[in-house]
């Protein structure tokens, strides 16, 4: 039986893509990222789309698409690059790979914690500018992590796997989320704030862990800073969408917030104007889930999701329509 043929917009990690080729076969475009006029004349030939998480599927290219694609197989979690609207219109299904990128994303989210408090940046700069002069006692400090107050906006995956690395810094955890989970609150000691504004004044370092949507999308805003704790750092490695990014930093610059830790941007790839001359942030390039183990993760999950579409009509993950 001829294999089924499958669209991918870049490359995959080499065991995830020889997994991928063992069943289907696999469509590669001439230049990555790809045009929507290259995407298109593909998905002619193919019988599935696996698009990855920076690419944007817009409404005028769901709609362009042709009609035997039935499935958005993409790679990654969030779907906010989805048009999902115009996607259910069309009864598309869209999956997502979750599950395998929480553990990297709770890893990075400590991280950058620590890198943010610490001012690792600031001490980075000095010894690559030969400027540093010995560590004497008043010069780049930072905050201490151990013992803060850790207020967490989401409480899903990620979310838990952060309050249960940030217990090993016996930080007080707080959430903010749209369902209280009580056996998490027993089993971690976190405790439920009703309103996001009082968990924004009550924690040293809020999180954010929450998917973006039309009534997330800046969620941290002007008025939402001003809630904040004065010297508060926050650090988003969910979307950048959740956070405007031109009031983050202005509320850097005042010192109204001690810092911040990105990993996720609002106008990504782009920085948001003034934001990369800031030494009281430490900034990544979208790193949350870049790890070799866990790309090849999402990889193979992917490939289920296609195994389950193609054998069953109805793949693992399914985000969007079902038919």
């Amino acid at each position: 039986m001829e294999k089924k043929k499958i669209l991918l917009t870049a490359p995959w990690p080499a065991a995830a893509l020889a997994a991928l080729k063992a069943d289907y076969t696999v469509l590669m475009p001439r230049e990555i990222p790809p045009g929507a006029k290259e995407i298109l004349e593909l998905l002619a030939q193919a019988d599935a789309f696996c698009p990855t998480f920076v690419d944007t599927i817009d409404s005028g290219l769901i709609a362009a698409m042709p009609d035997h694609i039935r499935l958005i197989a993409s790679f990654g979690v969030g779907v906010n690059h989805i048009d999902m609207a115009a996607a259910n219109e069309k009864g598309l299904i869209v999956t997502n790979t979750p599950g395998v990128v929480s553990e990297d994303t709770a890893d990075i989210t400590i991280g950058l914690m620590i890198a943010a408090l610490r001012g690792f940046y600031k001490g980075e700069k000095v010894l690559r500018a030969s400027q540093w002069q010995g560590a004497w006692n008043s010069t780049l400090l930072g905050t201490k992590v151990s013992g803060k107050t850790l207020g967490i906006v989401g409480l899903g995956r990620i979310g838990e796997m952060v309050a249960r690395r940030a217990k090993a810094f016996d930080m007080e955890l707080l959430y903010f989320s749209r369902t209280r989970k009580p056996a998490l609150e027993d089993a971690l000691g976190i405790r439920h704030v009703p309103r996001l504004e009082d968990l924004l004044a009550a924690a040293d370092i809020i999180s954010l862990h929450v998917p973006l949507s039309p009534g997330t999308r800046h969620l941290i805003n002007a008025k939402n800073l001003e809630h904040f704790k004065p010297g508060a750092f926050l650090i988003n490695t969910s979307r950048g969408g959740l956070v405007d990014e031109a009031a983050l930093v202005s509320a850097l610059k005042t010192g109204r917030l001690g810092g911040a830790g990105l990993d996720v941007y609002e106008y990504e790839p782009k920085l948001a104007a003034g934001l990369a001359g800031l030494e009281n942030v430490t900034i990544l390039p979208h790193l949350g889930t870049a790890t070799l183990e866990t790309r090849t993760a999402m990889g193979l999950r992917v490939k289920e999701n296609l195994d389950a579409f193609f054998r069953t009509g109805k793949p693992l993950d399914g985000v969007g329509f079902q038919s």
